[in-house]
């Protein structure tokens, strides 16, 4: 294993790294407020940093991920990438790459992807009006109560309960999106699909594209996605230890520096190997899809490490800001709000290691 950064990843980690943080300022993301930011959106696309992960491959998503985790940037960044460019890439058919892959990589077309959990096991998991199924041939009825970036989204990627996946245009008939309110400003929606019009990823006559990862098209792009949402808490968290160093070396307390103290220092120190576990796990796992090698176990691993390691780092964050951390305009109040919407949005810890455990035993998800 070489996680060393190929010239191509460098150069797309450095500039998502200078786009973000000269336009992602705490101010600006203050005049934001739960909105997205159109304009950096445009920025990052006039800079051609979507189009890039072509050529960086996942390894690359996570690095420039970390980079937007670093100053919580509110754009869809992760999810356009994941289960747009990237899905269509390994499993779409030459005509949906042609009429699609041009859209996502400008910016003018935005994915997300409509599953009912990113870290459920199987398929979506039921709700009232249950999990999308394919009625009429092209047709889709089913509700996803949360979707990430979705009321900024143009199209959506659903499975339905068969782990089949669909291509939904947002605005169709039939199609019915809802905002709704999650813990950090992510733009989210609830899905309702009423016999909507969609098309199957891969064509009329889906089958492997022959892409990286497994055969089956559901588990590959449901891996991608923990891998690159790993990558993103990976930099939540290197944002929310860095503004808390910054803080108890500054701050003083009975004429001493906080950073002086051996309680501060421990709990840092602890936070630092946190970050170190969700990096490593998400980088190995990246580079294991991009090098066409199984990545599921890897995967999950990682998850487990974001979702675990993640807020535990995010609560040390503003726990070493005292009072001050408390505040709701502080910006570390955004990466405490982004590290646990991150958990939430990969799983539960228990949930994570009872799908490894099943897989890496072969036993079948429940």
């Amino acid at each position: 294993m070489d996680f060393t950064p190929t010239e191509e990843q460098r150069a797309a980690s450095l500039l998502a790294a200078e786009i973000f943080g000269d336009l992602s300022t705490p101010e600006r993301l203050a005049a934001l407020g739960t909105s997205a930011d159109a304009d950096l959106w445009k920025a990052l696309c006039a800079a051609g940093l979507p189009g890039a992960v072509a050529e960086t491959g996942l390894l690359g998503l996570v690095l420039m991920l970390e980079e937007q985790g670093r100053t919580t940037a509110q754009v869809p960044f992760a999810a356009s990438c994941v289960y747009g460019l990237l899905a269509l890439g390994a499993h779409g058919s030459e005509e949906q790459r042609a009429r699609l892959l041009p859209g996502l990589r400008d910016g003018t077309e935005v994915a997300a992807g409509a599953f009912a959990r990113t870290a459920g096991a199987g398929v979506p998991r039921p709700v009232p009006a249950g999990p999308p199924t394919a009625g009429a041939p092209g047709r889709l009825t089913g509700t996803v109560p949360v979707v990430p970036w979705l009321c900024q989204a143009t199209l959506a990627l659903v499975p339905d309960a068969q782990r089949g996946l669909w291509l939904v245009r947002v605005g169709d008939l039939g199609v019915a999106v809802e905002p709704v309110a999650t813990t950090a400003p992510w733009s989210a929606g609830r899905l309702t699909l009423r016999d909507a019009p969609a098309e199957p990823l891969g064509g009329p006559d889906p089958h492997p594209a022959g892409g990286p990862g497994p055969h089956d098209p559901y588990a590959e792009v449901l891996a991608t996605a923990r891998i690159a949402f790993a990558g993103l808490q990976a930099g939540v968290c290197a944002g929310a230890l860095a503004r808390a160093v910054a803080h108890t070396t500054t701050r003083e307390q009975f004429g001493r520096p906080l950073a002086a103290h051996q309680g501060v220092q421990l709990r840092a120190a602890e936070a630092y190997m946190d970050i170190e576990a969700i990096r490593v796990t998400a980088y190995e796992a990246a580079w294991r899809r991009d090098a066409a090698m199984d990545a599921a176990p890897h995967a999950l691993t990682a998850a487990w490490w974001a979702s675990e390691a993640g807020k535990r780092v995010v609560h040390t964050g503003q726990h070493l800001h005292g009072g001050i951390g408390a505040d709701l305009d502080h910006p570390v109040h955004r990466h405490f709000l982004w590290g646990r919407q991150l958990d939430a949005h990969l799983g539960a810890g228990a949930e994570l290691l009872e799908e490894l455990g099943a897989l890496l035993t072969k036993e079948p998800h429940a």
